[in-house]
Order: C-alpha cells, then sequence, then structure tokens
C-alpha cells in the first residue's frame, strides 16, 4: 500500500512512482522511504507522502507503534539538493505551519517559508504524534536523514551504519531540526559538527543517540521485535508517557533552542548568498561528495546522495 501524494501537481515533478510505501505487520505501520536510487533523499513529494503515511498510522485504532526505514542499501542521505525530482519550486498544502506558501516570495522569505514548513515544521509535527516510532537505519543517515531519526523515540541501527552532519561546510550551523546538544550531548554535537566527520553506529550508541546496535542481517527482525513488544501496551498509556518524556525535553530547551539556532541557520543562509557565494555557500551535490571523500572515520569514506 502506498502513502498518498494526491496534491502534488501533477507535471511537477517526474512521476517516480511510490516514493514512500506503507505496510501493516500486526500492530506495527512499516512506513518505507522508496528512493533507492537517490539513497532516498528527501524532496517534498517524499515529505508529504510521509507525513500522510504517519497520520494514517495515527488514525489507525489497531495500529500501537510505528517503524520508518528507507529501502535500498542507505536510510537517507538527506535532503535533495540535486536530484531529477528536487521540487523546491512547487507549491504544497502547508501541514505544519499556518504560514504562507514560499513559491512566489523573494529572497529569504521564500527559503524561511519553506524550510520553516518541510524541514523544522514536520519533524516537530512528526516528533509530537501520538505513538512510539522506531528508526530502522542502515548505511548512511545523514544530514537530513539524522533529522528523520532523531524524531523517532528510538533507534535501531545495523553495525554498517553510519551519521553525519557536514553543514557546516556550507558555513551553516548544522541542520534545521538542531537536536544535536540534546540527542549527542555538547562535547559529542561540537565534535561532529566542527568536523563534519560521520561517526559509526556504535559510537552513536556509545553517546546515547541510538538504542540498539545489530548486524546487518538482524536490523530487520530487531527493530520488528521491538516494535511488536512496544504495540502491546496500553495505546492511551503509550501516547501519554511520550508526551511526557518529550514535555520534560522541552522543558530542558529543546523548543526553545532549535528556534534560535533556526534564525542562525537563515542568517547563514543569508549571508552566503550577500557574498555570492549563493545560499548553500557555493555547495552542491558534487562538492559535497568531495568534501566528504576527504572526511573519514578509520578510513572509509562518507556516501552521500544529497543534503541540505
Amino acid at each position: 500500500m502506498t502513502a498518498s501524494t494526491d496534491h502534488v501537481p501533477a507535471d511537477a515533478v517526474p512521476d517516480e512512482g511510490d516514493v514512500v510505501t506503507y505496510e501493516v505487520r500486526g500492530r506495527v505501520a512499516v512506513v518505507t522511504m522508496n528512493r533507492p536510487t537517490y539513497r532516498n533523499a528527501q524532496n517534498s513529494v517524499m515529505t508529504y507522502a510521509l507525513d500522510a503515511a504517519f497520520q494514517r498510522a495515527v488514525e489507525d485504532p489497531d495500529v500501537g507503534a510505528i517503524v520508518l526505514a528507507g529501502n535500498g542499501a542507505h536510510f537517507s542521505a538527506g535532503h535533495d539538493i540535486g536530484t531529477v525530482g528536487r521540487d523546491h519550486h512547487v507549491s504544497y498544502e502547508n501541514k505544519a505551519v499556518m504560514w504562507w506558501d514560499h513559491v512566489d516570495r523573494p529572497g529569504g522569505d521564500q527559503r524561511f517559508a519553506r524550510e520553516m514548513e518541510v524541514y523544522l515544521g514536520m519533524c516537530r509535527r512528526w516528533r509530537d504524534l501520538p505513538k512510539p516510532m522506531i528508526a530502522m537505519v542502515q548505511g548512511a543517515c545523514i544530514a537530513g536523514g539524522l533529522m528523520l531519526s532523531w524524531v523517532c523515540d528510538l533507534i535501531v541501527a545495523s553495525d554498517d551504519a553510519f551519521f553525519a552532519d557536514p553543514v557546516v561546510r556550507m558555513g551553516i550551523p548544522g541542520v534545521e531540526y538542531f537536536a544535536h546538544p540534546w540527542v549527542l550531548g555538547t562535547r559529542a554535537a561540537k565534535e561532529i559538527l566542527y568536523t563534519g566527520d560521520r561517526f559509526s553506529a556504535q559510537r552513536a550508541y556509545e553517546w546515547g543517540m541510538v538504542s540498539r546496535v545489530v548486524p546487518r542481517a538482524d536490523l530487520e527482525s530487531t527493530a520488528m521485535d521491538l516494535a511488536d513488544r512496544i504495540a502491546t501496551m496500553p495505546q492511551f498509556g503509550l501516547a501519554l508517557t511520550k508526551k511526557a518524556v518529550n514535555q520534560c525535553e522541552d522543558l530542558m530547551g529543546i523548543r526553545a533552542g532549535m528556534d534560535s539556532v533556526f534564525g542562525l541557520h537563515h542568517f547563514a543562509h543569508a549571508h552566503n548568498a550577500e557574498v555570492g557565494s549563493g545560499p548553500l555557500g557555493g555547495m552542491d551535490v558534487t562538492a559535497m561528495k568531495r568534501g566528504n571523500a576527504a572526511t573519514t572515520e578509520h578510513g572509509s569514506a562518507v556516501v552521500k546522495a544529497g543534503e541540505e
């Protein structure tokens, strides 16, 4: 079964088929990103398809938990900045914020409106949905991919998974959903941001970001077993428990911190444009790949498809 994307203009972007799939297994909804050719780089078609799938899972009383997965070798290489399906110029009905459409707005107005909706706003919307979510991560989980994993309550990663937020190479202080200090701690957050280095699933586990690390062959069974166990708990009790933990995290400043950093993020975009390097600091997919090829952990190069 597929998530609905009926609101997308038919001729706006190439038809890639079902960029998100939806399946219910017992009491668990499995939502899968399905652009494996592009390492599940997230365009707006995918973003709104994910939102429709999550809403479908929330509204189904027989679904007790949600697993978020990525089809293919990689979970997600981030936001789409260079595929044929990039659709930043297309109008979509806002779901996360009450704001005007970005398409006909100039300059920073356009970028602020779009990123507040499809990046920060959508992630906050998904973080607060009332059913437990587990990210099932393999391969690359980069920048926008990190954002998707971080909105989930738990992360189960394969031992070949790796993570990174390299957007400081663009002169921008991290991705829009700036959860780094809360999910990693300040020292680790500074290290991954200052260097742009990838970090392994094992290191993410040691920092407390990842819940479990398992062999690739055991990833799906481990994530599904955990989701099945959670789904047997009282649904309203789970919803209140999730809300309780999220409220405590909010009291620790995550929401206010994100608002503050989102402003810095857009100041960086504006600075880049003003000095003539473009809002992404002169970086595109090719340049990001070159930068990441030079960034290693234990001698292995980073895989990239898109981000920011």
